[in-house]
């Protein structure tokens, strides 16, 4: 009688150690989900705004490289409230068509951001007069909201409301393809003979350990690493999409070794004896048998390593890759820089209409990314094979 009284309150003991670690595993989960929806909806909200910019509606006379913008039906001049970005196209207006030269056209143009903050709701340090003024431009029909090409179509700018990321983008396409065209053969390949034809001694177990800890170390490191062999060494320009894609190649490849040598291990010792069986060499047993079963976790493991590779900005700051790059770079050894850190820049911009440009560019970077993990997962389900 007293052993089975025990014996229950030692079932209800661990009853309710199983409840609270259900509990404590719920909570978890439900935090992680509460911390990224706030984050989500925090970013979308700051960063929605910027993917329209305000335009009002003026008389440009091409008189030269000056701009003139006469008084409107109100009576009021509007000049202070257009980008100056504006006056800076028309030297390039004029050298497109010549015959502008003296003509008037009404077309629609910039505002500056003090002007596109205020017209979006946010906070403005416009003056009452100056918001009466737009008020009365917007009742005229002559101020409006559209989308913002420039965000994506541009380079960047220190005007804010003509800011875009179209440089960045291109600096890190550069930027990925040189990670990959460096990163992927020699890493397949080192996993190749780590998994396949290397002895298995001191020397090949220390080198496997040492991958393993390169994969967790802080990316800052390759940056000082990439400083240090690419253009302090070899002479690599600095702040080129070279320089930062042989440093993100360096971070990338012990992701790429490891997937690598997990697929190849995965694949069954049946396929090998199979391929020995019928004659074939080592190197034709690999090339023909184990690397083209193993491609889908290689390509998993490559994507996943590149989708990494696209978000840092830490090595890059090392190299340089930090300049102001308006114009989009024609080849590997200009100045470029990338997607991260031109937001990393906007970050730190005094100017309050930044801060939209920020947040927006969060949102792409992240819907990329999203996307490369995306295309991972579905490659890893749709070629996978469960032996």
């Amino acid at each position: 009688m007293e052993s089975s009284v025990i014996n229950e309150r030692r079932k209800q003991k661990r009853l309710a150690r199983e409840r609270r670690f259900r509990f404590y595993g719920i909570s978890a989960i439900v935090l992680a989900i509460s911390f990224l929806v706030f984050f989500f909806t925090d970013i979308i909200r700051k960063g929605y705004k910027a993917f329209a910019v305000t335009e009002i509606r003026s008389e440009i006379v091409y008189s030269g490289d000056a701009m003139e913008i006469p008084q409107l039906a109100f009576q009021e001049d509007v000049r202070e409230f257009v980008s100056y970005s504006v006056a800076r196209m028309i030297p390039s207006d004029l050298e497109r068509d010549p015959s502008l030269m003296g003509k008037s056209v009404v077309k629609w143009v910039t505002a500056s951001d003090e002007v596109d903050q205020y017209a979006k709701g946010s906070v403005t340090r416009l003056d009452q007069d100056e918001q009466r003024m737009i008020d009365d431009l917007k009742r005229q029909g002559r101020l409006r909201l559209s989308f913002n090409t420039q965000f994506f179509a541009g380079g960047d700018s220190k005007l804010a409301e003509v800011a875009g990321i179209f440089s960045a983008v291109v600096g890190s396409l550069y930027v990925i393809a040189l990670t990959v065209l460096f990163s992927v053969p020699i890493g397949v390949m080192s996993a190749l003979y780590l998994q396949e034809f290397a002895p298995d001694n001191f020397l090949t177990r220390l080198i496997e350990v040492n991958i393993s800890n390169l994969a967790a170390i802080p990316s800052i490191i390759f940056g000082l690493l990439g400083l240090s062999i690419f253009i302090n060494f070899f002479g690599v320009p600095r702040s080129s999409a070279l320089a930062g894609g042989l440093t993100l190649a360096l971070m990338t490849l012990p992701v790429i070794i490891i997937s690598t040598r997990a697929s190849l291990g995965a694949v069954p010792d049946s396929i090998r004896h199979g391929a020995y069986a019928v004659g074939t060499s080592k190197l034709q047993m690999v090339l023909h048998h184990l690397l083209p079963l193993s491609m889908p976790g290689i390509t998993t493991g490559t994507i996943i390593g590149v989708a990494r590779a696209l978000g840092e900005t830490a090595p890059l700051l090392i190299v340089g890759m930090m300049a102001y790059i308006p114009d989009v770079p024609s080849g590997i050894t200009e100045a470029a820089t990338v997607l991260p850190a031109q937001i990393y820049t906007w970050s730190s911009a005094s100017q309050r209409a930044f801060v939209e440009k920020t947040a927006a560019g969060i949102m792409v970077l992240l819907v990329v990314m999203l996307l490369l993990n995306a295309t991972a997962i579905w490659l890893r389900r749709k070629y996978e094979i469960k032996w």
